[in-house]
């Protein structure tokens, strides 16, 4: 069976097109992206020792094999970071099972005034406020973003762009993993999406890492309508692997004000 390193290798090699690495194309080619030959004449390694690297035969590659590999790819700073993690994962110690919000952070949440909630490295959500629950209601501490989506079909009827919107969540499980990708508990919740989703399966095989950062989205919200968002988010230093999410809109907009009323029927008593 091959490494978690050689299954990103060869899904890197497949989505590289031969022109963007400076590989002149003549004729028809079976394979995608680029050749296993190219690839190691382009990194200026042989290409036994790069189909060793793909089939997982040698775990010990060095930092500037693997540096050149990426330039090859064409990979930027955070798939690069990832690639090299791989490579050393076999002596990282799983993170505990447990993941507690700093309390600090809690009351922030109570205080913020905005939609806002704290996910773990497998995208558990640990906390949420009543504006986070408004916006999206699988937004409740004990869910999982991703079962939410790919399995109980929950978030995604909400985003203007449907399934799609999701492969930066997929990426950015990958890259929230990178320090431990063998921990049991994101293998264990991998086996499950990979089951029960022919979409999460396909885009987690693209091995594709983004930046864990902020972003911009839109949602269709049955109550309030069209949601144009923001989307910051911040890694906790009290408690790493955990990350706070905030969304907000622009000031004096339409989604301004919805968020507004949001947090008025969030905060309304029950009757």
């Amino acid at each position: 069976m091959s490494s978690t390193l050689g299954e990103f290798l060869r899904a890197r090699r497949e989505q590289t097109r031969p022109e963007d690495a400076g590989v002149r194309v003549t004729g028809v080619r079976r394979t995608p992206g680029l050749r296993r030959e190219e690839v190691a004449t382009l990194a200026g390694i042989s290409a036994d020792y790069y189909l060793r690297l793909e089939q997982g035969r040698d775990l010990n590659p060095s930092v500037q094999v693997l540096e050149s590999v990426a330039r090859v790819f064409r990979l930027d700073a955070t798939a690069t970071e990832y690639l090299l993690g791989l490579a050393g994962s076999r002596h990282q110690r799983h993170r505990p099972q447990r993941e507690v919000v700093p309390t600090r952070v809690l009351q922030f949440l109570d205080a913020i005034g905005l939609p806002a909630f704290v996910e773990g490295r497998t995208f558990d959500v640990l906390a949420a406020n009543p504006m986070a629950t408004a916006v999206i209601p699988s937004l409740v501490p004990g869910r999982n973003r991703l079962r939410s989506v790919f399995l109980e079909n929950d978030e995604w009827p909400l985003y203007e762009e449907g399934m799609p919107a999701f492969a930066g969540l997929v990426a950015a499980l990958r890259t929230s993993a990178m320090d431990d990708p063998a921990d049991p508990r994101l293998t264990e919740l991998v086996a499950e999406l990979s089951a029960g989703s022919d979409e999460f399966r396909r885009m987690w095989a693209r091995h594709d890492v983004v930046p864990l950062g902020g972003g911009s989205f839109r949602l269709r919200h049955p109550v309030v309508g069209l949601l144009e968002l923001s989307r910051e988010k911040f890694p906790l230093t009290e408690a790493p692997g955990q990350i706070l999410a905030v969304y907000h809109a622009e000031r004096g907009s339409e989604t301004a004000r919805s968020l507004s009323l949001l947090g008025s029927l969030s905060a309304a008593p029950v009757e």
